[in-house]
């Protein structure tokens, strides 16, 4: 069958609208399509792929697992499952883990647990979730509608209930939102979808306080900034601050879809059997190749490399702003990085993200406002300065032909 890019429009759901390019092949940061065009990918199947495209160690174990065992159900358990979650236990707080298959179904466990837990200690009037507007966590309902960007969850009905939103790094305003009634505190160490937004220190330790004085668990969505893409095994280590409960998912499969919940034995016994539950949760496949990810990720040279990494983007970043004066800052932390457009290109990231694909560069935005970075953490530092030429090329040609069609 010859496919092609139109083809999507007859035979997918138009719920996305993908580059005119089709990929086809990947190797480390390079991506090839169709018509063999190389690209370098900033984008990482957004934060996803953790150490690049068909890393040799990964595609070895994922060949090795194929060949035993590929699914079971929680009927049964497994060892690669047992095996990833003792170390995700060994390198966190946590004590139990969880395993789903994305981020959502992460992010969906964690607030049921938080509601059981409530229930359980307190009673049917501790019911309320608070999350942080511009915060994202899935697209389940009951995580949209947590999440803090309505235009994802207006239009399908009537929606959870007890759940309110309270503006990031606004310690003041959290502190009169939240109360005795209170059950649950979720947000994002370094919001991603919503602009790249990083934490005020006080802010997170101040939130975390206030959770204490009503009894209320705090859960970090970690899908985002987890498994070092902060250059920390997760965010949270960087702020001094434990959750009660952490979600994972993207980069920990390395590209293999797998999400995890981890919290504490105390809090976790509240989800008893047949309390909550995933077909696909801990399957061997998943397990198996995360595990290899995780082992990768998780030592020195790769974390402090994610540091280094960090500091030759935003020297040429900084350059790029410095000719073209399109960018009001740069944010982020380690590999994931956002570019906030200034006042004169306000609205526009998404030109700034074709005209890279344009450019052979792939890369993200983060809302109309920001252009994200994504990419592989081991990715090699002449990837990023080629990628980065890419994109000044793109830069210049989105300021270029505004320039002509206002002369």
């Amino acid at each position: 069958m010859n496919v092609t890019r139109e083809m999507f429009n007859d035979v997918m759901v138009p719920n996305y609208n993908p580059a005119n390019m089709v990929p086809v092949r990947g190797e480390g940061s390079r991506v090839w399509d169709q018509d063999n065009n190389e690209y370098i990918d900033f984008a990482g199947g957004i934060a996803v792929n953790v150490l690049g495209h068909c890393h040799p160690e990964l595609v070895k174990v994922l060949q090795e697992q194929g060949s035993k065992l590929w699914h079971l159900s929680n009927v049964f358990t497994n060892e690669p499952a047992i095996r990833l979650a003792k170390k995700l236990n060994d390198a966190t707080f946590s004590e139990r883990v969880y395993f789903a298959n994305s981020g959502a179904e992460a992010n969906e466990a964690a607030l049921k647990l938080a509601r059981r837990f409530a229930l359980d200690h307190y009673g049917e009037q501790k019911d309320q979730i608070i999350s942080f507007k511009q915060g994202f966590h899935g697209r389940t309902f009951f995580t949209v509608t947590v999440g803090g960007q309505a235009a994802y969850s207006e239009g399908f009905g009537p929606k959870p209930g007890a759940v309110d939103h309270c503006d990031y790094n606004d310690l003041a305003a959290f502190e009169k939102l939240i109360s005795d009634r209170t059950c649950a505190v979720m947000m994002e160490p370094l919001q991603g979808e919503g602009g790249i937004i990083s934490p005020d220190l006080e802010f997170v330790k101040g939130v975390r306080a206030l959770c204490d004085k009503h009894n209320a668990l705090l859960i970090f969505d970690e899908v985002q900034s987890g498994v070092g893409r902060t250059g920390h095994l997760y965010a949270y280590m960087g702020l001094g601050v434990t959750p009660d409960i952490l979600t994972t998912a993207k980069s920990l499969g390395g590209g293999f879809p797998i999400g995890a919940m981890l919290t504490t034995e105390a809090i976790a016994k509240h989800l008893k059997p047949g309390t909550h539950g995933s077909t696909y949760g801990g399957n061997p496949l998943a397990c198996a190749v995360a595990e290899k990810a995780f082992d990768i990720v998780n030592t020195p040279e790769v974390l402090q490399g994610v540091v280094e990494k960090e500091a030759l983007f935003r020297k040429h970043l900084d350059r790029i702003n410095e000719k073209y004066n399109v960018f009001a800052e740069i944010r982020g932390k380690g590999m994931l990085l956002g570019c906030a457009l200034n006042d004169k290109y306000k609205g526009r990231a998404r030109d700034f993200m074709m005209a890279a694909t344009e450019h052979h560069l792939m890369c993200l935005v983060a809302g109309a406002n920001v252009i994200r970075f994504a990419p592989s953490l081991v990715i090699p530092n002449e990837d990023i300065e080629t990628g980065l030429e890419r994109f000044e090329q793109a830069v210049a040609h989105v300021v270029n032909a505004d320039q002509e069609s206002a002369a």
